[in-house]
């Protein structure tokens, strides 16, 4: 089963951050849906470099796109998961991202992805919001005026 076969029969539920947003400190911001790629410390890394605009290129290419980030991780702080990069890619929908992993490009980057990690890699699906930390102090500020009794 293709990855987009596994991910369709999720897109019925609601977004839990839909809801954050209606009922708690959010910006108005509609939440997007991201794609984490977690690559594995394991993988080999001269591999990785050397090949990662070749998938940057074809990702960039998927249908839907919205925005891309990629951080470098220089130590884990704590647990037991070391990665080494953490790519994600950003989409309007849960729909859009299942969408653009169906779409070639999303398989061709798929593929990529597994030769160049060396399938130490992990992908996963969640979704956004974000809001800056003046309006959630903003938020804050206006609950405490509440009484305890009125708060929902």
């Amino acid at each position: 089963m293709s990855l987009t076969g596994k991910i369709l029969p999720y897109l019925q539920r609601t977004s839990c951050g839909a809801e954050r947003a209606k009922h708690g400190g959010y910006n108005a911001a509609a939440p997007m849906y991201k794609l984490i790629i977690l690559i594995e410390s394991e993988a080999i890394r001269e591999e990785l470099e050397r090949r990662w605009p070749e998938f940057l290129a074809v990702a960039e290419q998927m249908p839907g796109l919205l925005r891309e980030t990629t951080s470098r991780v220089d130590r884990v702080v704590h647990g037991g998961y070391g990665a080494q990069l953490v790519h994600e890619l950003f989409f309007e929908s849960l729909k859009a991202a299942a969408e653009a992993m169906g779409s070639p490009e999303g398989e061709r980057a798929g593929q990529l992805l597994q030769e160049i990690s060396g399938g130490k890699v992990s992908l996963l699906l969640a979704d956004h919001t974000q809001d800056e930390l003046s309006n959630i102090r903003r938020h804050s500020q206006a609950s405490d005026d509440i009484p305890p009794g009125d708060r929902a």
